[in-house]
């Protein structure tokens, strides 16, 4: 089977790679085959936005496709950034602006709020057919301040107290112990090699 990881981003590629490159399948990601639209992510859950990618990708491409879907929520934001988390503020809008002004909301609110999770939903189709679907979190709270230079995203100001570090202050062998990503992923690494050998 050719499995198309559904990204081009170097940091997530960074972090998927190790837990699905020794599966018996053959691997690709968006950049190994050519340029595509990018399907606009409309759902208003984290498991909508994964099946929207993964389903326009594999119409696009003919292969199976694994696609994911991830995001904060902060307790005292009800749930934002959430879906909107690439995008809260705007687009483009920098992270350490993104940072400041989740700071500035919480900063009157009582310690409770600024607990937090980081969550991702994953898809895997193969033509109009979901294959597997997982979603994952660690869970957390908003530093203060940000920390750390390592990692992407919110990681500088997610506190994850198990380590006392920030998710941008781990390595990269303690982040994939535990982020939801990495937990997805591994998640689906363990669904393929059954099926594959069922």
């Amino acid at each position: 089977m050719t499995l198309l990881v559904a990204t081009t981003n170097p940091d997530k590629l960074r972090e998927i790679w190790p837990l699905v490159a020794n599966l018996p399948i053959a691997l690709r990601t968006l950049a190994d085959v050519g340029p595509l639209p990018e399907p606009d992510e409309t759902g208003a859950t984290f498991w909508e936005n994964a099946r929207v990618k993964a389903f326009a990708y594999a119409r696009a491409t003919g292969l199976t496709v694994v696609a994911e879907d991830s995001g904060l929520e902060i307790a005292g934001l009800d749930g934002e950034p959430g879906v909107h988390s690439a995008r809260f503020l705007g687009a483009h809008v920098p992270y350490p602006a993104r940072f400041a002004e989740i700071n500035r909301r919480l900063d009157p609110l009582p310690r409770a709020a600024r607990r937090a999770r980081f969550v991702t939903a994953l898809a895997a189709v193969s033509g109009s057919r979901v294959l597997f679907e997982t979603e994952t979190w660690i869970d957390g709270e908003i530093a203060p301040a940000p920390a750390g230079y390592r990692g992407f995203g919110y990681d500088p100001i997610f506190f994850y107290a198990p380590l006392h570090k920030t998710t941008a202050e781990l390595t990269l062998d303690e982040k994939s112990a535990v982020s939801h990503r990495a937990r997805a992923f591994r998640d689906f690494a363990r669904w393929l090699c059954h099926a594959q050998l069922s």
